[in-house]
């Protein structure tokens, strides 16, 4: 049994070329430095003295930002290539987040996070067709996870490490560490991984196809699958926002506290979706299923809060929210890419990681405004009953696709 396991998680590793590890590599040291995200709520509350409503309305430009860096990020991705896309973005990025901390009014840091985010989302499109360009067709999925382990392993190291930032030093520290880890995971990326070039009669091949295949905006399967991951998203982003305000007010952690919780999310999913993807894609589970799975859970990570004052809950949730991930993002993810037609890349990612920006615009800001004026307990039961109306769209998508394919719905 140890021995299979042991195969199992091994032959996970297995099969990816030299420049996904170096994507993998950079993706880390990038995200190690991550820590100002899970802390901005309590930056914003506690620092600047700002009231919910406030911070609720930076969030949604936190949002907004996004929304419009992963359209703009998808046009320059087609036209000038992921590399050059990457690189300003990742090294722009950097210098602004350092100049974050020197904003200290409501306005004045509602355009700055705005702008930052901006430069920052144009990356999402490009990092999706560079794993394209460089991962074989048979490790997708686990191309995309390799990525996104890489993001929680840093993920895991940036709240506690900001945490400590924070007590010990102050917050504007968390800012110069987000700022120069950026820069220096963009500069080693432009040392250890050669831009791809694409033939020039490529290029034109692609460009003509794009001309004579489906746009999204015609393709009903995944508007609707587009509607999901909003949903989902909405929900799990309460994650950045509402949920360490819960966890400071109502369970009265400290950030140390908060940043060792929320590290539980990356750990867990450094150890075991790399394996849980291998075996899952080996057995060939349907993807859609796997994402109202992980829609359920997710849910009941929010339900559980209101079943007991419990603080031992809070680890709980954070356990299921996770699995929840596992099982959703990886396989939305590349269903988005399958479902993208030849020459229309650019256009479905790029839609793909706007749903998702979209979804942080009005997350976090409703979310804020639900727990100022009924409290917490009204959150969780309206994440949670948006997470199960999302199911009902993911079993309706599951009907619209059979259908598609020629196959009877009840067969």
């Amino acid at each position: 049994m140890l021995k299979k396991t042991y195969n199992l998680y091994k032959n996970s590793f297995s099969g990816f070329s030299r420049e996904v590890w170096m994507l993998t590599l950079v993706t880390f040291i990038n995200r190690a430095g991550t820590m100002v995200v899970p802390f901005l709520s309590l930056y914003l509350t506690n620092h600047l003295k700002l009231s919910l409503g406030q911070v609720g309305w930076i969030m949604s430009c936190f949002g907004l930002g996004s929304f419009a860096g992963s359209w703009f990020g998808g046009k320059l991705t087609d036209k000038f290539g992921f590399y050059k896309v990457m690189f300003v973005s990742q090294l722009s990025t950097g210098f602004l987040l350092i100049a974050l901390q020197f904003i200290n009014s409501f306005w004045g840091f509602a355009a700055a996070i705005f702008c930052t985010m901006f430069v920052a989302d144009a990356f999402r499109p490009a990092i999706f067709v560079a794993l394209k360009a460089y991962s074989r067709p048979q490790n997708q999925t686990r191309s995309i996870s390799l990525i996104r382990m890489a993001i929680n392993l840093g993920f895991a190291f940036g709240p506690f490490l900001g945490g400590l930032i924070i007590a010990l030093v102050s917050y504007s520290g968390l800012f110069w560490v987000d700022g120069l880890t950026c820069i220096l995971a963009i500069v080693i990326f432009r040392f250890v991984l050669k831009e791809k070039k694409v033939d020039k009669k490529v290029k034109d091949a692609n460009r003509l196809s794009a001309n004579n295949t489906r746009s999204a905006f015609k393709d009903k399967p995944y508007l609707i699958f587009l509607g999901i991951s909003f949903l989902m998203a909405f929900t799990f982003f309460q994650l950045f926002s509402t949920i360490p305000l819960f966890d400071k007010e109502v369970h009265h952690l400290n950030e140390v506290s908060i940043g060792l919780l929320m590290s539980i999310n990356g750990a867990l999913i450094f150890m075991v979706e790399m394996p849980i993807i291998h075996f899952l894609e080996k057995k060939g589970f349907n993807q859609v299923k796997l994402i109202i799975l992980s829609l359920l859970l997710i849910g009941t990570s929010f339900f559980i809060f209101n079943i007991t004052s419990w603080s031992g809950i809070l680890v709980i949730s954070m356990v299921i929210i996770t699995i929840a991930e596992m099982f959703g993002f990886p396989f939305s993810n590349v269903f988005a890419l399958n479902r993208a037609p030849e020459g229309r890349e650019g256009q479905y990612m790029s839609l793909y990681t706007m749903s998702f920006a979209s979804a942080m615009v009005f997350s976090s800001k409703i979310g804020m405004e639900v727990v100022a004026a009924y409290g917490f307990s009204a959150n969780w039961i309206l994440m949670g009953g948006l997470d199960l109306f999302a199911v009902l769209f993911g079993v309706y998508l599951i009907r619209v696709l059979r259908k598609e394919a020629g196959i009877h719905v009840g067969g």
